[in-house]
C-alpha cells in the first residue's frame, strides 16, 4: 500500500534509543547526532520505492557522511512476516547496494513507533541539537531524468548543517507502508 509522510513537525526532539545492526553493534542515536546534524532512514530490503532509490541513497549519503553529517538507517519492517527483511538479509542488501552508513535492527519495532515512521522510505533530518528539521523525499522524484532530478534530502541536510534549519518547503516522501507485527 503506497502511502505518504506527515510534513515535517519543526522542532520535534527524537527520543534517544540504542539499536543494532544485523552484526549485533549497537548504535546510540544520542552519540550520532553529531555537529552538523544527523539524518536517520526508515528503510527495507524488499520495499520496491527503496530498491529504486538505494543507489542514489547510498551515494548521497556518502557526500554527506563526507560532510560531517551522520547517518543511520532503520529496518522497523516484522521480519518474521517478511523474512526478506531479516537481518542476515539486511547484511547482504547493505552490502549490494554500497551502503556506509549503520543500518540498524528495530526488533520490537518501538523506535519506529516511537518516531512515528509511516513507510520505506521515510527520511528524518535532525540538527545538532536534535530537534527535526526535514521529513521528505530523497529527490523530486517529478524531474524524470536522475541527472536532473533535484536532490531534496541532500539539499535539506546542507541547510541544517549549515544553519540549524530545515527548508520551509518540504515534499513528502512515500512508499511502503511499514509492517507492523500484530
Amino acid at each position: 500500500m503506497l502511502l505518504d509522510t506527515p510534513i515535517c513537525d519543526f522542532g520535534w526532539q527524537a527520543p534517544d534509543f540504542t539499536l543494532k545492526d544485523p552484526d549485533g553493534k549497537p548504535f546510540t542515536l544520542s552519540e550520532q547526532l553529531g555537529e552538523k546534524g544527523l539524518l536517520v532512514a526508515f528503510i527495507c530490503n524488499h520495499c520496491p520505492y527503496v530498491q529504486r532509490i538505494a543507489e542514489r541513497l547510498a551515494a548521497d549519503t556518502q557526500l554527506l557522511m563526507e560532510e560531517g553529517i551522520n547517518v543511520l538507517a532503520i529496518m522497523s519492517n516484522d521480519y518474521r512476516s517478511y523474512p526478506a527483511d531479516a537481518p542476515d538479509k539486511m547484511r547482504a542488501f547493505a552490502r549490494q547496494q554500497g551502503f556506509s552508513f549503520p543500518y540498524l535492527v528495530d526488533e520490537d519495532q518501538s523506535v519506529g513507533k516511537a518516531f512515528g515512521a509511516v513507510c520505506t522510505p521515510d527520511f528524518f533530518g535532525f540538527n545538532r541539537s536534535g530537534e527535526l528539521q526535514y521529513r521528505g523525499r530523497l529527490d523530486d522524484a517529478r524531474m524524470g531524468e536522475a541527472s536532473e532530478r533535484v536532490p531534496e534530502l541532500l539539499n535539506a541536510m546542507r541547510l541544517i548543517a549549515a544553519t540549524g534549519q530545515g527548508p520551509k518547503e518540504q515534499i513528502a516522501s512515500m512508499g511502503c507502508s511499514i509492517k507492523w507485527s500484530i
